[in-house]
């Protein structure tokens, strides 16, 4: 009878200390998990409740299109591609003939003039100018329609320099506009550095002779 008295007293002994001794602390790491909980409840979605630290967004793979039957082509952006060739615009207008008015009067009542002086120059001295001029009246007095001879060389002063088709297709901007068109074209290589009045020889001896200008003076020898 004393035995049993004795060993419940020491069960409820050992029950009072237990239940006095303190809970122990959690590990360093679950606390901090838990004042971040607490401090940022959710934070959107992007905390990992498992063991909070914020969700990485895994890296995106590049975006492919298809543009027609090219097939699969990576997307390029456009601070990377490649740069449009930007056509440039004609330093001069259409109709803006009294720029140059002497130029205006030759045309006026030469236009053949003009052509061959535009066409030497334009295709670098391989026509000269008395064979495009030359070519040009006779085409004018046989069929009376120049134009569809002198706009293949207005195409090709857009191709040399990068204008546009403008203000209309090269052969109705001739075709109802062939003296303006000439004008026009004349001052472009004019404005551009090609003189037209002095020939393709002209403008090639005036570049050499700017060249040796611009051209550092040679070193002289000591004389010892």
């Amino acid at each position: 009878m004393q035995k049993s008295n004795s060993e419940s007293q020491n069960a409820q002994q050992l029950q009072s200390d237990v239940s006095s001794t303190p809970a122990p602390e959690p590990p360093v790491y679950e606390k901090q998990m838990v004042d971040t909980e607490q401090k940022y409840p959710h934070n959107g979605g992007m905390l990992n409740q498992s063991s909070g630290v914020p969700n990485m967004p895994r890296p995106v793979q590049p975006t492919y299109i298809n543009p027609g039957r090219m097939g699969n082509q990576p997307y390029i952006p456009p601070q990377m591609a490649r740069p449009v060739n930007i056509n440039q615009n004609w330093t001069s207008g259409l109709f803006d003939c009294m720029n140059d008015g002497e130029n205006a009067i030759i045309t006026c009542f030469f236009p053949f003039v003009t052509f061959g002086q535009i066409a030497e120059v334009t295709d670098e001295g391989a026509t000269s100018c008395g064979t495009g001029g030359m070519l040009y009246g006779l085409i004018c007095c046989l069929f009376g329609i120049p134009c569809v001879y002198s706009c293949t060389f207005r195409a090709k002063i857009r191709s040399k320099f990068g204008l546009p088709d403008a203000p209309a297709p090269d052969w109705i901007t001739h075709c109802f506009c062939e003296y303006c068109a000439l004008c026009q074209e004349y001052r472009e290589l004019k404005n551009r550095g090609l003189d037209p009045a002095i020939g393709w020889s002209g403008n090639v001896q005036r570049q050499r002779q700017q060249q040796e200008m611009m051209a550092p003076p040679m070193g002289q020898r000591m004389m010892g």
